[in-house]
């Protein structure tokens, strides 16, 4: 049997024969060499995608020179309103002990710790070792808890100093549990995230936990901040025969009061934001990518 001959060469009859619908081109009709590739120039900076991004972090950059500007005033304000109206810081026992207490409070609780939090959203550190950036999260944590804490033995002395109950007040409770709360955070974050010996599925399980329990303890900081400072304004400002103003007056020390507690908010809410913004996540650090290796094996993690 013999088979029919097909045609010797492809028909150029039809365009589609020539030039079939891929994203390859096409060699010439009939010629068996494909045909140099045509090049196309790719400008990154027209590229949605890449425009989106920088959008992205210019909007980061924003919120965090805002989150930076904010943490500053809140500690400007609140040393300015110790020296100014309350007489300066000593240690000693009396009134002046106690104003250590709302600046280590402030700066500690909230300024330190918002900072430390948004740590690992900074985009000049994705990409590289996290070795480093854990062990300053770590020591910017550390620092914080500490003021804190020091904070409040400065309270705690002046209300023994003077036989004043402690922990009797809403704001001392909300205030204590916050401090304790971020204490555990701090040693159980250390254990399961920096020690070399613990397992990847220790490290899955306390992530979202640490992550949620990172964000509570900073707003339970802002209530005790915001109502220690209404606490502190409503006792110190009474009418006397010194001339001093009631709170329902609104002095100087009372707008810088109030004004201090919003500024404790805004910072909160700017930190917050920062922390909620799936964008703005470490690439390596999303829902999708939980894997993880131990503290010393750690490149570029």
């Amino acid at each position: 049997m013999q088979r029919a001959a097909g045609p010797s060469s492809p028909s150029c009859s039809s365009p589609s024969h020539c030039f079939p619908l891929s994203h390859r081109n096409a060699a010439p009709c009939g010629s068996e060499s494909p045909a140099e590739p045509e090049k196309h120039e790719v400008r990154a900076d027209h590229s949605p995608t890449d425009l989106s991004r920088m959008r992205s972090i210019v909007s980061f950059y924003v919120c965090y020179l805002l989150c930076l500007g904010l943490g500053l005033a809140c500690v400007v304000c609140v040393c300015y309103w110790n020296h100014r109206w309350r007489g300066g810081f000593r240690w000693d026992g009396t009134a002046l002990q106690f104003n250590w207490h709302p600046v280590l409070m402030v700066t500690g609780l909230i300024v330190l710790y918002g900072n430390g939090a948004v740590l690992y959203r900074v985009p000049l550190t994705w990409g590289q070792n996290k070795l480093p950036w854990k062990l300053l999260h770590a020591t910017l944590m550390l620092l914080a808890l500490v003021l804190s804490i020091v904070g409040l033995c400065a309270v705690f002395d002046f209300h023994n100093a003077k036989n004043t109950p402690n922990l009797y007040s809403l704001h001392s409770w909300i205030g204590i549990a916050a401090t304790a709360l971020f204490a555990i955070q701090w040693v159980v974050g250390m254990a399961g995230f920096l020690l070399p010996c613990s397992p990847i599925s220790l490290r899955t399980l306390l992530k979202p936990v640490h992550v949620w329990l990172g964000g509570s303890i900073l707003w339970l900081s802002i209530a005790a901040c915001i109502s220690g400072i209404n606490e502190k304004l409503f006792f110190v400002l009474k009418e006397n025969g010194n001339g001093t103003q009631s709170y329902a007056n609104l002095p100087a020390e009372a707008v810088l009061g109030n004004s201090l507690g919003v500024l404790i908010v805004a910072f909160g809410l700017v930190v917050l934001k920062i922390l909620s913004n799936h964008n703005w996540q470490r690439p390596d650090s999303r829902p999708e990518d939980m894997a993880y290796t131990p503290l010393l094996q750690e490149e570029n993690e």
